[in-house]
């Protein structure tokens, strides 16, 4: 990837749904040298697919909760590629320290959280978890 590339990602990762057209203006080429360069960078799997960014007081009756996880072992990949099927987890970071792995997880009641809980635990690889509940959020100023 070239410094273009990383232009033009940048502004994917601002606004996925931003045209061709708009892209290309931004960026001071082609619009088919933006169309060529998404193509491209879809085919390799750099870009894996286009989501929505909800406001995080949108749902304000979901639980969000984050599960610091160990992983026994070399089986992080293993472990990597059953979470990133979870339903329940929408966020997943690697780390270092004492947690291999942080889990960000949501969840519409305690119930299902518990199940989202309960299915991650069964995971093989996965040793000790730490489960925090978000409760408020603070903004920096």
């Amino acid at each position: 990837m070239d410094a273009l590339d990383q232009q033009l990602l940048a502004l994917l990762r601002a606004d996925a749904r931003a045209s061709v057209a708009t892209l290309a203006a931004r960026l001071k080429v082609a619009r088919g040298t933006v169309s060529n360069r998404i193509a491209r960078l879809e085919d390799q799997g750099v870009i894996t697919g286009y989501t929505v960014r909800l406001r995080p007081d949108h749902m304000p009756d979901e639980i969000v909760a984050w599960m610091s996880i160990t992983v026994e072992g070399n089986r992080t990949r293993e472990v990597v590629a059953m979470l990133l099927g979870e339903p329940g987890v929408t966020g997943l970071f690697d780390t270092n320290g004492r947690w291999d792995l942080l889990a960000e997880l949501r969840a519409v009641s305690l119930n299902e959280l518990a199940n989202v809980l309960e299915r991650v635990r069964l995971i093989k690889g996965i040793g000790t978890t730490e489960t925090s509940i978000h409760l408020q959020s603070y903004k920096l100023a």
